[in-house]
């Protein structure tokens, strides 16, 4: 594992390491169960194969015994050599029988039991002829006891099969134990290995993700530097490159906004200066129709000195909007501070603004966050009527902060909504009695709100406009 990220291998490899490591720990735990259950099916083999052995060996006693007793007791009564030849023969296959009964199969003392019975019936076959028949009354009843010994193998060769029986069901139930400990300890780690794996091959993604956000809310002056898989170092390599190629763009754009503003703005002084000369009679006195002419230029000069001017204005504004000095701020302060400043204004139309709402502190630069609001008001006083009513209203609910700004104006047409937003744009339904606006005011308030992380919108609400300000507390 080392070695591949030390090669700063792919995504891909360490996913398929990931699931080669998973995979290795559930086989081997498969595999270990295989063997132990070969083991055991060994041992459980071995031992139905001695538990027929020792039924086999016990039955075999049994019946040495009896071809013993008949033999011995019908040599006796019928004084026959063969007779007594057959009995030595079962008497030696018995006793072999019984040596392959050794502890812990038979007891040693046992054995020596049936031994010693068999020694005593061994000398009763032994005696003058005319005792053959007290000494064959004398076999009958020591073969009794020889049953009784030979129900005593039978019965420790069932003891000795129970046992064996008893160690191989604890044996399977000690591998049955230890296979689930295995397998839970096996799902477990295989468990814990993809929660790491997945947490650390995301946490890559995160960064791409935050970069490729940032990137989108023009934060250019992070650098991007994302560590993990090579192919998600390249990803992050592009993202730095196209940070590095935006924030060249936007310098070149300011540079040509500045160069050009200040190439117009030379020529234009000179305009008004040559037409305020015009104006003033110095090249000679003018006539009704010069005049006219002279404040024409004079007009169109005032209109695009301030056209020049709202251009800076919002080329700083957007430049001014990735630097953000956020601290907790008193949002119901904000707007009153506002609403205070441009007293005179809303006063002077006989306006009348209330706020409504309830103290709320979020993390925000005050003083583009102020100039929101002032922009917002500001033309809200602009396009209501005299008389006319605007309304400010503060929440947050969930983690987000709502400014809803009413006014009693003639509203935006419908047909302006979706370009409210864009730079130097103006709409229809300007006011008749006021000057003429820029169309740069709404297109900073969007450039702030958008640096907060927030957004701003025109509801369909009538009549009059409402904007709607939201963005995170």
């Amino acid at each position: 594992m080392a070695g591949i990220t030390g090669r700063r291998a792919s995504f891909q490899q360490l996913l398929l390491v990931a699931f080669l490591l998973i995979a290795a720990l559930l086989g081997a735990s498969a595999l270990a169960a295989v063997f132990n259950f070969d083991k055991l099916m060994a041992q459980s083999a071995g031992f139905q194969a001695r538990a027929l052995q020792l039924n086999a060996a016990a039955q075999s006693l049994a019946e040495r015994s009896a071809n013993m007793e008949r033999a011995a007791r019908q040599s006796l009564i019928l004084n026959d050599a063969p007779l007594r030849q057959r009995f030595e023969e079962a008497g030696r296959e018995a006793q072999g029988i019984l040596s392959g009964l050794r502890p812990p199969d038979l007891p040693q003392e046992v054995a020596e039991r049936w031994r010693a019975q068999f020694r005593l019936l061994r000398g009763l076959m032994d005696g003058p002829s005319e005792t053959n028949l007290e000494r064959e009354r004398m076999l009958a009843a020591e073969f009794r006891e020889l049953e009784v010994i030979n129900s005593s193998v039978a019965q420790q060769v069932q003891q000795a099969i129970a046992q064996r029986n008893g160690e191989l069901t604890t044996q399977l139930k000690a591998s049955r134990d230890m296979l689930t400990r295995q397998v839970i300890g096996a799902i477990a780690l295989a468990v814990a290995l993809a929660v790491a794996f997945g947490i650390w091959l995301a946490r890559p993604f995160k960064r791409i993700e935050n970069a490729i956000v940032g990137l989108g809310e023009n934060r250019l002056e992070d650098s991007i530097d994302i560590q993990g898989p090579s192919d998600v170092r390249r990803v992050g390599q592009q993202l730095e490159w196209l940070r590095l190629r935006l924030t060249e763009l936007d310098a070149d754009k300011a540079r040509f906004l500045r160069h050009i503003s200040h190439e117009l703005k030379t020529p234009l002084a000179a305009m008004r200066e040559g037409v305020s000369l015009l104006s003033d009679g110095v090249a000679g006195e003018l006539n009704s129709s010069q005049r006219e002419v002279v404040g024409i230029l004079h007009q169109n000069t005032l209109s695009l000195q301030s056209q020049i001017e709202a251009l800076l204005r919002f080329n700083a504004a957007a430049f001014e909007a990735r630097q953000l000095r956020r601290e907790p701020c008193d949002l119901l302060q904000l707007l009153e501070d506002q609403v205070d400043a441009q007293r005179l204004q809303w006063r002077g139309h006989g306006l009348v603004v209330r706020i409504e709402g309830e103290s709320v502190t979020a993390r925000v630069d005050a003083a583009k966050m102020g100039t929101v609001i002032a922009n917002l008001l500001s033309n809200a006083i602009r396009f209501s009527p005299a008389g006319g009513k605007i309304l400010l209203q503060l929440s947050a609910s969930a983690g987000t902060v709502t400014i809803d700004i009413h006014d009693s104006g003639p509203g935006v047409a419908e047909a302006d909504r979706a370009r409210i937003f864009e730079p130097f744009f103006r709409g229809q339904r300007q006011p008749t009695d006021a000057v003429r606006g820029t169309g740069v005011g709404l297109s900073i308030v969007h450039e702030y709100v958008a640096a907060h992380g927030g957004q701003i919108s025109l509801l369909p609400e009538q009549p009059g406009a409402h904007f709607r300000l939201q963005f995170p507390g």
